[in-house]
């Protein structure tokens, strides 16, 4: 059977069906090349409206560059050579029609694209990726950088949060105390009990504190009581004599090497402070000082003679001033010239531990005035270089607080938060106060023995926030002028009394001069002639006159004193329970004169009654930390 001429079809816009098959006279073509003819022409109707194409140009075997992508099997004849032949076209065709259905979307001619687009399409990505890459990276440093700042800032943070774990960790406070007063008061104060020990034990031998062959176990041989109040407004800081005497309750005995707590500790009357530590440990001594002071105390810091003098040296070291050298039996030669100086590691720390220090001649008070001084300029320095935004001290702070101190209820992130808390505060608004005594026990033991009515009224004052003497105002109050308001004081009033009998008069001396020394010279003065001198002290403030203040009942006898000191003036002050006390001012030329004859009508000048609103004493040891001022 003869072939008939095939008939082709123009190519269509879109895939179709297969073209229908032409009747002929003789009957449909089913030859091979026939059916292979129409699959291609089915697959290649897909591009613009043309002219027939040839058919030797559909060919089987033709370039492989001018077929389209393979796909679905097309529609095939019957036969088994027809079937054959659409097999063969199958791998070289496009996806064959549906019988129904949307169009299929165009496919490209990959020949042209092959031979008119290559260099021209290349070209223009290179520019476009160059351009692109070069936004891209731009947009990649900059978040690198944003990444990394945020990194450089909050690292050092991150790492100090990090170290909350390595806290030496023991069991010190307890919120639930019966002898904390008024605790509602206190919500939101943070109450650090404060322990610098002399345990001889590890390198602390090497820094001159003896070893523990000599001395065994760990004494408390500083004790401060630090109170910051809920709305940050000031810090009172509170320094315990180590040997005030004390009553020891039932502890548990303690071992300083493993910080850790052993058998039961019977309970011992008049102690000295520092043996509480030493055998009943951190636990006792915060019960002991929560039964004296009523404040919830939330946070305990011990730490040795080595770690104190890293702290120092992490810093920088810190600055003093002395009016004169010091020199300590036990320690040597400490400061060897007057004035200000810088001391780090050894010296710091000799500086604040001395107390056989013959030109003082307080010992142990003389210890604590130095310690408090110490810490005062410690704290100015920590202000004036930001410490606390220095990530190298920081860092070396901290550490050496995790490796030479035992704590309970601190960590690193709530110290920052503290310290945050606190940014701005001025040093003025810190106080250091030294626990009143009244005088020493006669038993052999020189205890110091607490000032119990002085002590209640000092804490008394803190829970409630009152003001304390030497403490600077948080704002300089302004008139309506917008300057400074003064207040001018009231003038002295005449005041007639009779003179008393020296034997009947009881007396303490006050120091307000700021020279060392003076009530010392001036009690002896007093006693010489008779009076009744109970004790020396520190006044609470620094005046420029010579104030002598009496309690109710005791007009007659200031006045008899005052008689004795010219421009003296007397001053009703509530706060003085016993006798009269004598408060020196800076105008004092130090010569004390006659008492007047017992009887004699005098005329003496009498200020207005003292109004001190938090009924404090007269004679507390205060130092402000804002006050540079060389001692």
């Amino acid at each position: 059977m003869s072939s008939p001429p095939a008939t082709h079809y123009a190519p269509a816009d879109v895939t179709q069906k297969l073209p229908p098959v032409a009747d002929t006279p003789t009957g449909v073509d089913l030859s091979d090349q026939a059916t292979a003819r129409r699959a291609s022409e089915e697959s290649r109707a897909q591009g613009s409206h043309a002219a027939p194409v040839a058919p030797e140009e559909f060919a089987p075997g033709g370039d492989a560059e001018d077929l389209p992508t393979p796909g679905t099997d097309t529609a095939a004849a019957g036969t088994d050579t027809a079937a054959a032949a659409a097999a063969t076209v199958h791998t070289r065709s496009a996806e064959a029609t549906e019988t129904a259905g949307p169009p299929l979307q165009r496919t490209p001619d990959l020949a042209a694209m092959a031979r008119s687009r290559p260099r021209r399409v290349r070209a223009r990505t290179r520019q476009q990726a160059v351009r692109r890459n070069a936004t891209v990276t731009g947009r990649i440093l900059v978040s690198v950088a944003c990444v990394m700042a945020l990194v450089g800032t909050g690292f050092v943070w991150g790492y100090l949060n990090s170290k909350n774990g390595n806290w030496r960790n023991i069991i010190a406070v307890n919120p639930d105390d019966t002898n904390i007063r008024n605790k509602n008061a206190q919500y939101g104060d943070e109450n650090y009990l404060i322990v610098g020990t002399d345990t001889r034990n590890g390198q602390n031998g090497d820094v001159g504190a003896g070893t523990s062959a000599d001395v065994e176990g760990a004494r408390s041989d500083t004790v401060i009581l630090v109170n910051i109040p809920a709305d940050r407004s000031r810090v009172v800081a509170v320094s315990f004599p180590r040997d005030l005497q004390v009553d020891r309750p039932e502890c548990r005995q303690w071992d300083n090497d493993k910080d850790s707590y052993g058998a039961a500790l019977d309970a011992e009357t008049q102690v000295k402070l520092n043996s509480v530590y030493a055998l009943g440990g951190p636990q006792c001594l915060v019960r002991v000082i929560t039964e004296m002071s009523g404040l919830n105390i939330n946070h305990f810091i011990a730490m040795d003679f080595e770690g104190f003098e890293k702290v120092v040296n992490a810093v920088g070291g810190v600055e003093v001033c002395s009016t004169q050298p010091i020199y300590d039996y036990e320690l040597g030669q400490i400061l060897r010239k007057p004035g200000k100086q810088k001391l780090t590691g050894r010296r710091a720390l000799n500086y604040v531990r001395a107390r056989m220090v013959s030109t003082e001649g307080n010992g142990d008070y003389g210890r604590i005035k130095r310690q408090q001084l110490f810490m005062s300029s410690l704290l100015r320095s920590s202000l004036s270089s930001n410490v606390l935004t220095n990530p190298t001290k920081l860092n070396s702070i901290v550490n050496t607080f995790i490796n030479y101190s035992v704590v309970d209820n601190v960590n690193t992130d709530s110290l920052l938060k503290l310290a945050e808390s606190m940014q701005g505060i001025e040093a003025g608004r810190v106080t250091f106060i030294t626990l009143p005594t009244s005088g020493t026990a006669t038993d052999g033991s020189n205890n110091e023995l607490p000032n119990t009515d002085a002590i209640n009224r000092i804490f008394n004052a803190i829970i409630d926030d009152r003001p304390l003497p030497g403490e600077q105002a948080e704002k300089t109050r302004t008139s309506s002028s917008g300057r400074p308001s003064t207040t001018t004081p009231a003038a002295p009033t005449k005041v007639a009394a009779t003179a008393q009998n020296p034997g009947n008069v009881s007396l303490r001396v006050l120091n307000g001069s700021g020279r060392s020394g003076i009530a010392s010279e001036v009690s002896d003065q007093m006693s010489a002639q008779g009076f009744d001198v109970q004790g020396v002290a520190d006044a609470s403030e620094n005046r420029t006159d010579t104030v002598i203040r009496y309690g109710i009942g005791s007009e007659d006898s200031a006045a008899t004193v005052a008689e004795m000191f010219p421009g003296a003036l007397i001053q009703l002050d509530r706060t003085v329970r016993d006798g009269v006390e004598v408060i020196l001012g800076s105008t004092f030329d130090g010569s004390v004169g006659t008492a007047p004859a017992v009887g004699t009508t005098l005329s003496t000048s009498s200020l207005p009654p003292a109004a001190n609103t938090s009924n404090l004493p007269n004679d507390l040891a205060i130092t402000n930390a804002g006050d540079t001022t060389c001692s």
